[in-house]
């Protein structure tokens, strides 16, 4: 079957229609004619199944790959991953996200499409901003969203991608306590022996330094102190304010205040928020923690990053990677204005 290549696509005759489109559902028919994207036609091209001209020569396999790369940005990301989504047994069609993949058992007529998949390098980075509104695109019309990380080696890496709202199940994050603390080089000490067994044993906040003093970091110390369960003096007796402490934590540690601002938003969702130091991570995060002496194991993993922030994929892999392994979810918390947005990312299989 003789096609023809004209910019960013590969023309076919109306034989095309009744033998690509109706029978392997490739293309979109135009008039009397069948429209083909350039990994499609080369996907085709591979199989014998048509032949590809430009101003009536003949192309192969290789011209046309190499004709395709020019007019596409990142076609043969996109052809790799397009060929292992057909050769698993897939319908797939391009779309504005990439590709967009039928269930199996089903293809265009029958059911629509039920996942949207988004083809990016390994070497590139993918901006946070481009990653929530596709991701926000295909929720909004209920389809799974798969972002197909293409390796150095040309292999393959398939994450979902969904929003979040962690919530918690535990009581009022406030205990009814109030005392002073002082704040040192990098934290802050609760001195008073009882309002620190009642902050540690019932409200999970901080770390005993002894049997009767309380070491709370600086984003716990600052949520207590904004509920005015605590006041904070500096080591000379005088007491902060709120912007006082905030630009004091702020030289110790430049993203405090975004830190901060997602771990007020996961503790008023009742959830218990502890350092995630251990994982490589800001914070490990608790749906219910019942006993001091009985912490579970946490259910979330949470990196905090700005709105502007872009990904590097080898970031993603490895951290996700270690959630999987240790059977948590891993949450990217994405501060915009002051809301935080979680995006939930994980491997999977197609």
């Amino acid at each position: 079957m003789k096609t023809q290549l004209k910019e960013d696509r590969v023309l076919a005759g109306k034989e095309a229609v009744a033998e690509l489109y109706k029978t392997g559902y490739f293309g979109q028919p135009k008039g009397n004619e069948l429209e083909l994207s350039l990994v499609e036609a080369a996907f085709l091209l591979s199989r014998g199944k048509l032949e590809v001209e430009i101003d009536d020569i003949r192309l192969d396999f290789r011209a046309f790959f190499e004709q395709a790369s020019l007019r596409q940005p990142n076609f043969e990301l996109k052809y790799i991953v397009y060929k292992d989504l057909k050769e698993r047994g897939y319908y797939v069609q391009p779309s504005a996200v990439d590709f967009r993949v039928y269930p199996r058992g089903s293809h265009p007529g029958k059911s629509a499409a039920n996942i949207f998949v988004h083809v990016q390098s390994e070497r590139q980075l993918l901006p946070v901003k481009l990653l929530q509104e596709a991701v926000v695109s295909a929720e909004n019309v209920r389809k799974q969203f798969i972002l197909a990380v293409v390796d150095g080696e040309s292999d393959l890496t398939f994450y979902e991608v969904k929003t979040a709202i962690p919530e918690g199940d535990m009581p009022e994050p406030y205990p009814a306590v109030k005392t002073d603390a002082t704040f040192l080089e990098d934290r802050v000490i609760v001195w008073d022996a009882r309002a620190s067994e009642t902050l540690y044993s019932r409200g999970f906040y901080g770390k005993m330094l002894d049997s009767e003093r309380l070491q709370l970091s600086l984003v716990e110390s600052l949520y207590l102190f904004s509920s005015g369960v605590i006041t904070v003096l500096d080591r000379r007796g005088k007491i902060f304010s709120f912007d006082e402490f905030i630009e004091k934590a702020s030289e110790i540690e430049s993203s405090f205040l975004r830190k901060y601002n997602a771990y007020k938003n996961l503790r008023d969702s009742r959830l218990v928020v502890k350092t995630g130091f251990k994982f490589g991570t800001n914070f490990r995060v608790y749906r219910k923690v019942e006993s001091i002496e009985k912490i579970p194991h946490s259910e979330y993993l949470v990196n905090v990053i700005p709105a502007d922030f872009e990904f590097k994929l080898s970031v993603i892999s490895g951290v996700v990677r270690l959630a999987n392994s240790v059977r948590k979810t891993m949450l990217f918390a994405v501060e915009k204005g002051e809301k935080i947005e979680y995006l939930d990312i994980s491997r999977t299989k197609m």
